[in-house]
């Protein structure tokens, strides 16, 4: 029976020293401790606690550096490579880098994480019995972080994507509360893992946030017409849109609402940079 859990701190026993490091027993069953793992001298019988983990040949290891993620302990994990078709490989502050499978990943590549961005993971085993960092649940995150009071209304802030979909991405803020961000309040998908920055629309019942990452209208409406005059540009000075086109048409080619677009078309006519004709709309 094997005794030496993996991904996690086990009392071992100081067998001999070896050139490489120390070989530790436990239970019959032993573990290289390198000597880059260790910083101290140890002698033979020593009891030391040690984290475990397999090395790339499939060598049970033993570090006397404790992460913060372990089996059953979730926490924070920066992204540091990414394999397409395997998955992305994160730090948990130890010298092994540990595999989020793809199965555990977006469908889609495009909104997978870069190295940089963050997800909160524990320690666990797939069906071949490696030991993968695997991102938390929905369940999790309810149980792990807070409640929003009512007065974070308005307030600004950053968070990192723990879930994201074509329907919306779920975030944690800075300050450890629960947000979702509805896809008619990005302009595109964001990354899992990302860090992003918005403002709080609506505090719910159950303490969680709704959040948007538009910028306020009088902002937005700079940056929509912006858009719409680039576009103009690119399709040779006209566009087949006005005020009076079908709203999803015009969330299909521009990503905003028609509120959105009208106001930036308003915005562009006043400034006598556009001008509408039979349903299109032309550089002037």
């Amino acid at each position: 029976m094997n005794t030496l859990k993996l991904g996690t701190i086990q009392t071992m026993t100081v067998l001999r020293k070896i050139d490489t490091g120390y070989v530790l027993e436990k239970d019959g069953e032993q573990a290289l401790l390198h000597h880059n793992e260790t910083e101290s001298e140890h002698e033979e019988g020593q009891e030391i606690d040690v984290f475990l983990y397999k090395d790339k040949k499939g060598n049970t290891t033993a570090t006397i550096t404790f992460p913060e993620i372990r089996m059953d302990e979730y926490g924070w994990a920066e992204v540091v490579e990414v394999i397409p078709h395997l998955g992305v490989f994160v730090n948990i502050g130890i010298a092994k880098d540990f595999l989020v499978s793809n199965d555990d990943l977006p469908l889609y590549q495009a909104v997978w994480p870069k190295p940089g961005d963050q997800l909160f993971v524990t320690l666990g085993f797939d069906q071949k019995g490696r030991l993968l960092a695997i991102p938390a649940t929905e369940g999790i995150m309810y149980r792990e972080f807070e409640t929003a009071p009512e007065d974070m209304l308005n307030q600004s802030v950053n968070g990192r994507v723990y879930y994201t979909s074509r329907e919306g991405a779920a975030i944690i803020t800075e300050e450890g509360y629960r947000g979702f961000i509805h896809h008619t309040e990005r302009k595109e998908e964001p990354r899992l893992g990302e860090l992003v920055h918005g403002r709080v629309i609506e505090v719910k019942g159950d303490g969680t946030l709704n959040i948007s990452l538009r910028p306020l209208k009088q902002h937005g409406m700079i940056d929509d017409s912006k858009m719409i005059l680039e576009h103009l540009q690119e399709h040779g000075g006209m566009i087949p849109f006005s005020d009076k086109s079908d709203p999803e048409e015009i969330r299909g080619t521009f990503n905003i609402s028609k509120a959105a677009f009208k106001r930036a078309l308003g915005r562009l006519i006043k400034e006598n940079k556009i001008e509408q004709r039979d349903g299109n709309t032309y550089l002037k």
